[in-house]
């Protein structure tokens, strides 16, 4: 599942992201595009659940379709 979070703008924010994702999922596997701002994320969790986790962590997300 691919997301677009408008305000993952640096290192922290990614390094903030992959924490809150892993804690809920140890076994998600996530990749940045930083400069367009959207994470990809492989998990067991749907959608609405890893959009809460980043919400969790202070990070706005909408999934992108595709």
């Amino acid at each position: 599942m691919k997301f677009s979070v408008p305000d993952m703008s640096c290192g922290h924010c990614r390094a903030s992201i992959e924490t809150a994702v892993k804690s809920a999922d140890p076994a998600a596997r996530l990749a940045f595009d930083q400069d367009s701002r959207q994470v990809e994320i492989g998990s067991t969790l749907a959608a609405p659940a890893l959009a809460a986790v980043l919400a969790d962590a202070g990070y706005a997300a909408t999934e992108l379709p595709g």
